[in-house]
């Protein structure tokens, strides 16, 4: 399936150089090692760039690099193809909020990528780029100034005929423009526009043309008047008439010799005029032929482009009507897939409730007892006191035990650091009854003797307290909550006594034993 990108999608990831933190390479494309710009994420878990992606997956099926460096290659999962990723969202905002600074020289602009992409890459005003017409590496901010005064391909129009040339062109441009000054030779007339100077000069009487007969000879030159100059004084009349020769007169006549030098005198400059005008129009006929060539190469080239375009048109939407249908059933397959996933992910949750429940139950079993003695082993003392101490942990509660399977439900509880009159200075420990399954089958208040120890683990001298429930007190009545207050002995084991060298600490560990009597049960 092929997704609709936006035109960031269409670049490779941000420079490295932009960001203002520490680089990790989890922000990095898999293939153009820059930062990820609309990550999307394969099969195998390596991400990349949208566009990089599209770029990689555009000729077919390709290989996956970063599973092959990394020596993880697996069919079909390390297969790049389309509709194999989805776009990661979470890298996406990842990446968006990081740090960012501008690259260009000079510039001091800082934010997040998020900023950098939306409103100051591409439009910095340090940033350096080709001039397209010329090529010159020029600052955006430059880019006007340039393209008005600097670039030497930039385009002028004529101050004449307001026609655009470029600025290379004006001398070649000066010279064919219509509408360009020019003086008259004869009468000194300036700003004459070029395509009005040949009317000019018919009607000028200060204008001089050379004779129409210069190509073979004749280098004087005529004015409007029919004048002629540069050659002999000519007052503008007729030339002189047939001249003839008489042969001296012989003893014997002979034929006579006539020789005709009659000269047919201009009329006027119009012949030169004309000659001009017509020397003009053959140049911008020749002009205008090679225009019309130009422009039939030109015409027969954009046919080609344009039929070679419409039929890339029609291709490509042909290609994007099978892919908005692929789309349409990726997205209804995504949709199904993310309301199958949240289904998985409440029974997952529901489930680990009830192992952590089940787990905690195991545990408990594991250490419960049956036969009203329990041994509670406590390890890490030494932290677990400091904790007392510190306020964190003041007391600390044991598994439960029983007098038997359907007895009664008991637990103790201990205070490191001691309790009530003995905080600070004991070690309190006390007898907790608690609530069981089987509590409407007993006999109430509890009654049964209840001895508590601190074991010593040489075996020598054991801290020993014993006590007889006051059936009066409501921590023996039958639990009408978890557990009943505690009871017990606040000054059961002076602290002193086991910052001393002793033999109850071994192995940062303790042991209490309880015992409760069995009698008339």
């Amino acid at each position: 399936a092929s997704f609709a990108l936006s035109d960031c999608s269409n670049k490779p990831g941000f420079p490295k150089k932009i960001l203002a933190n520490k680089l990790e390479d989890k922000h990095l494309c898999n293939c153009c090692q820059n930062l990820l710009r609309r990550p999307f994420q394969a099969q195998c878990g390596h991400r990349f760039c949208s566009y990089c992606f599209n770029r990689t997956v555009r000729d077919g099926p390709q290989k996956c690099n970063a599973c092959i460096k990394e020596d993880i290659f697996e069919e079909p999962t390390s297969i790049l193809k389309q509709g194999c990723a989805f776009p990661d969202n979470a890298a996406r905002r990842e990446v968006e909020n990081l740090s960012a600074v501008c690259i260009n020289e000079g510039c001091t602009w800082n934010g997040n990528i998020k900023e950098y992409e939306s409103n100051h890459e591409g439009n910095c005003e340090y940033m350096i780029i080709p001039c397209p017409s010329c090529k010159e590496r020029i600052r955006f901010s430059e880019q006007e100034r340039h393209n008005e005064r600097e670039c030497p391909e930039r385009t002028l129009n004529c101050k004449y005929c307001k026609e655009p040339f470029h600025f290379k062109n004006i001398k070649a441009h000066d010279e064919i423009c219509p509408k360009y000054p020019m003086i008259c030779e004869g009468c000194a007339k300036k700003k004459i526009p070029r395509e009005k100077y040949v009317d000019h000069i018919k009607f000028c009487s200060k204008f001089r043309t050379p004779c129409r007969f210069h190509v073979v000879g004749c280098d004087m030159s005529v004015s409007s008047n029919g004048a002629t100059a540069s050659g002999s004084s000519s007052s503008g009349l007729p030339g002189p008439p047939a001249l003839a020769l008489p042969l001296p007169p012989p003893p014997v006549p002979a034929p006579s010799l006539t020789v005709s030098t009659s000269f047919t005198p201009l009329p006027s400059s119009v012949g030169a005029a004309l000659e001009l005008q017509l020397h003009s129009e053959k140049t911008k006929v020749a002009e205008l032929g090679r225009r019309c060539t130009d422009l039939e190469v030109k015409s027969g080239t954009f046919e080609n482009v344009v039929c070679v375009l419409n039929r890339e048109v029609e291709r490509f939407a042909t290609t994007m009507e099978a892919s908005n249908r692929q789309h349409r059933l990726d997205q209804d397959k995504i949709e199904a897939l993310s309301n199958k996933v949240r289904q998985l992910e409440r029974t997952v949750g529901l489930k680990d409730l009830t192992v952590a429940e089940m787990e905690g139950r195991l545990r408990e079993m594991s250490a419960t007892t049956f036969d009203g003695v329990f041994v509670w082993r406590i390890s890490d003392f030494t932290k677990k006191r400091q904790d007392a101490i510190a306020g964190r942990a003041p007391a600390m509660f044991s598994p439960a035990f029983y007098t038997s399977k359907y007895g009664y439900k008991m637990c103790l509880r201990i205070y490191l650091n001691g309790d009530g009159t003995g905080r600070g200075s004991h070690l309190s420990l006390f007898f907790v009854v608690m609530r069981g399954l089987s509590d409407a089958l007993l006999k109430w208040p509890f009654n049964q003797k209840v001895t508590l120890m601190l074991l010593d683990q040489s075996n020598r001298e054991h801290i020993i307290d014993a006590f007889r429930p006051d059936i009066t007190s409501s921590s023996f009545q039958r639990p009408v909550s978890e557990m009943n207050i505690a009871s017990g002995c606040p000054l059961f084991c002076p602290l002193s006594k086991l910052d001393a060298k002793n033999s109850y600490i071994r192995d940062d560990t303790i042991f209490i034993k309880a015992i409760v009597d069995l009698t008339g049960l």
